[in-house]
């Protein structure tokens, strides 16, 4: 729950930890073999978040609440872009609301940092933060990996945000019938690690071609494989880092 290598974000933090195989997207989830490393050094927050099956770590379904996690935003004084749970998902249906609510707490009194949450389950982001207090400092997004899931696009964008965004990535399949009106901020990326699936460049081209569209920011952070490093971020000849503004 500190500084990160993901090129999108300065740190995570994770006051949820566990999750549950959603879709296609989740298959080769990175946080699923993170959690069972995690349980294998002996760290008891991950313990029984996940099994073996096939040789590989999957999801068991179970979520642990790390209460004791919800004090340490405040005791980093650089403002810092965060990504909240990155071994989880906070809209997770077996996350109780009121500890969302306790997580909307801790982001509202840390308005020097900028807090990033991502979403498989952008339908149960309807339900709960329009009872919330709208933060400046909070994005919402939500991770879309092929056209089957289109639909997570349109339950974001009736979400109140100040910053709204969708993460492409791992990109399985095109998304050409997305439709990024009022959605500021697009993350495309293709899958890495062990079984890596492949990702056409031309996925990639029709999605930055649809934010040229709407104004919606671009955001190339990789195309993935079994080496990310080599195979790299460059994109028709350069790197893509737009992020979004605030006035968004």
């Amino acid at each position: 729950m500190a500084e990160t290598s993901i090129e999108w974000t300065d740190a995570t933090w994770n006051p949820v930890a566990g999750c549950t195989i959603l879709t296609a997207g989740c298959t080769n989830c990175y946080a699923m073999r993170m959690a069972a490393r995690l349980e294998a050094m002996g760290v008891d927050k991950y313990a029984g978040l996940t099994r073996k099956t096939g040789g590989r770590a999957k999801w068991t379904g179970k979520i642990f609440l790390d209460r004791n996690a919800l004090s340490i935003p405040a005791t980093w004084s650089k403002p810092r872009l965060v990504f909240v749970n990155s071994m989880s998902d906070l809209f997770h249906q077996d996350v109780p609301a009121h500890f969302i609510a306790d997580v909307w707490k801790v982001m509202s009194k840390t308005p020097r940092h900028t807090y990033q949450i991502l979403t498989k389950r952008p339908d149960r982001m309807v339900e709960i933060v329009p009872g919330l207090p709208r933060l400046p400092n909070v994005w919402l997004g939500t991770s879309v990996e092929n056209s089957h899931v289109l639909h997570r696009v349109d339950e974001l964008r009736i979400v109140p945000a100040a910053v709204r965004f969708i993460s492409f990535e791992p990109l399985i399949g095109s998304v050409a019938g997305a439709n990024l009106r009022d959605i500021h901020w697009a993350i495309v990326g293709g899958e890495s690690g062990p079984g890596a699936r492949f990702m056409n460049p031309m996925w990639v081209d029709e999605i930055e071609r649809m934010c040229r569209g709407v104004g919606t920011a671009f955001f190339f952070k990789q195309w993935g494989g079994k080496n990310k490093k080599a195979a790299g971020r460059v994109l028709n000849g350069r790197t893509y880092d737009e992020m979004p503004t605030l006035s968004a």
